[in-house]
């Protein structure tokens, strides 16, 4: 069984003393610099200028990577402190003898899901699956024989989760730890604590994916085994996950079914009639007829009902995880959040809608395609580079494209893993925006 007392350390990497909460300045709680930190770091600026879904539009709003960030993150922080204030009531040593506040919950919940995709390559969803496609059916089969299964399995399946791990965690010379966020956070962020081999198809909701890179795995071992994290196979490198983990899924479930929604009958994708038809029963509690009549513009309607969708859903979610909180600190609960809540079938719903008339607009099928042109030809042509260079085999244009790669991803290793991992992050890191202008000015010298 999992504590909580461990679950909620304050621990950053490299510490050589304890975190107590009680020692913590009511000003500036740990947990609230892991926030600060998130957002003012390169990697979460960058989510301006990656798509969500829709292609980013120069007439309508639509979400992108950062904004779905900070909506996911608001939600997250209410969950956090409704689940926060259950727990204090449930077990009050933690606030009476540790000095933790159903705050601390919230801060900790809204900050990994603040970074819930700061791992995320451009292009949207399709981003992941043309970095593997590169490696398992491109130019980067060729790379293979160099790599033991573990590693080669990391690039074929390349994930944005694992990417996100080691952006937060990654030591690079001077700065130790990456951005050195509390282990409870990082706990908290890790929705698949696991390896990417092997692969077992089981009905467990956190092995769907995996969380973390085999570069990153001394880091994510130090932070399960402070968290006290359960292991699911003691010959395996595989975790339940930490109980937070569960909150910052559902805050990402709620906000891409009803927002992805919105914006789809915002840009008239959907008709305006699907809102209230398919969020009814959502919101049947709690809405207000007379002012929804009120409403004169589709804009304020939809987002009045999102509005309400979404306090509908934070919710249900807190009583399902309340009355499954001793099966969570057990490993016994292989659900997600949303899928044991009342509304599971309409959201199930939204989605289905969602799919049909937004996932698979030719807007957003566009901007995949070209997203794995840009995406293959840029791994293509660094890693090219990057590998003759260190073969010294490099040649007057190799020269000319390690110039463009930053230097902080140059790092020279004996290892071919660790140099693809390199070209990799860099890539992902790049914004929609930036991997177009680098992807036409190879194809004009090409």
């Amino acid at each position: 069984m999992m504590k909580w007392e461990k679950l909620l350390s304050l621990k950053k990497h490299g510490d050589t003393f304890v975190r107590n909460r009680k020692d913590e300045k009511e000003t500036r709680i740990g947990f609230e610099v892991d926030y600060d930190r998130i957002i003012f770091s390169s990697a979460f600026r960058s989510l301006q200028d990656k798509t969500q879904v829709i292609p980013l539009s120069k007439t309508d709003f639509v979400h992108t990577r950062l904004t779905h960030s900070l909506e996911v993150s608001v939600v997250g922080r209410s969950l956090g402190r409704l689940v926060g204030a259950e727990l204090l009531s449930k077990y009050p040593y933690l606030s009476g003898e540790l000095g933790y506040t159903v705050n601390d919950f919230g801060a900790i919940v809204a900050a990994a899901s603040l970074a819930h995709d700061i791992g995320n390559p451009p292009f949207g969803h399709s981003g992941e699956k043309a970095i593997g496609d590169f490696f398992s059916r491109g130019k980067g089969l060729v790379y293979k024989e160099s790599l033991t299964d573990k590693e080669w399995q990391d690039l074929i399946e390349f994930e944005g989760n694992a990417n996100g791990f080691s952006l937060l965690t990654k030591s690079r010379p001077g700065i130790e730890g990456g951005l050195r966020i509390s282990y409870a956070t990082l706990g908290a962020f890790m929705k698949y604590p696991k390896e990417s081999l092997p692969k077992k198809p089981t009905r467990d909701v956190c092995d769907k994916k995996y969380g973390f890179f085999q570069s990153d795995k001394e880091a994510f071992i130090d932070v399960a085994s402070e968290l006290g994290l359960l292991m699911k196979d003691r010959l395996e490198t595989g975790f339940y996950r930490h109980p937070l983990a569960y909150l910052v899924e559902a805050a990402d479930d709620i906000c891409y079914t009803i927002i992805d929604f919105e914006d789809g009958i915002n840009l008239g994708w959907i008709p305006e009639e699907h809102a209230l038809e398919f969020l009814i029963k959502i919101v049947q509690n709690s809405i207000n007829s007379q002012k929804y009549a009120q409403l004169t513009s589709k804009e304020d309607r939809v987002s009045y009902l999102r509005a309400l969708a979404i306090g509908s859903l934070i919710n249900e979610v807190t009583r399902v995880f309340i009355e499954n909180e001793e099966r969570i600190l057990a490993g016994d609960f292989p659900f997600a959040l949303t899928e044991k809540c009342a509304f599971v079938a309409q959201m199930k719903d939204v989605i289905s809608v969602s799919i049909n008339n937004v996932y698979q607009s030719k807007e957003v099928i566009e901007k995949e395609v070209v997203g794995y042109q840009v995406i293959h030809t840029l791994l293509e042509h660094f890693c090219t580079a990057y590998n003759n260079h260190y073969y010294g085999e490099e040649t007057h244009y190799d020269s000319l494209i390690l110039k463009l790669l930053p230097e902080k991803y140059r790092g020279e290793s004996d290892s071919v893993y660790e140099r693809l991992m390199n070209i990799c992050h860099f890539v992902s890191m790049l914004t929609d925006g930036k991997a177009l202008e680098l992807y036409r000015a190879i194809k004009v010298s090409a």
